[in-house]
């Protein structure tokens, strides 16, 4: 079994203050409990927006998505990513991910 993060990447709309990077969801699974994570967040994630008003999801590869929020205020864009675990320094050497 492999670990994945989902990540959100403001990319647009968001102050500096609220530009870092954020883990959406951490788990342990398959590509195909993965992808269905990297969905559900992306049907769900509101980043700090009181009332989303509007939501647009592009597709941009079965990894990756752009998500377009529309608040009361102000329109925010954020690419949400699936990134699979391929090293772990902490690792044993028989369970980590690379050869």
């Amino acid at each position: 079994m492999s670990r994945w993060v989902v990540l959100a990447i403001p990319v647009d709309g968001a102050a500096d203050a609220a530009r870092d990077v954020r883990t959406v969801v951490e788990l342990e699974g398959g590509p195909e409990e993965a992808e269905a994570a990297l969905v559900q967040a992306v049907d769900t994630y509101a980043h700090s927006i009181w009332k989303v008003r509007r939501r647009e999801i592009f597709k941009c590869s079965d990894r990756s998505y752009f998500l377009r929020l529309r608040g009361r205020m102000a329109t925010y864009g954020f690419l949400v990513q699936l990134a699979e675990l391929v090293h772990d320094s902490d690792a044993s050497p028989d369970s980590r991910p690379l050869s």
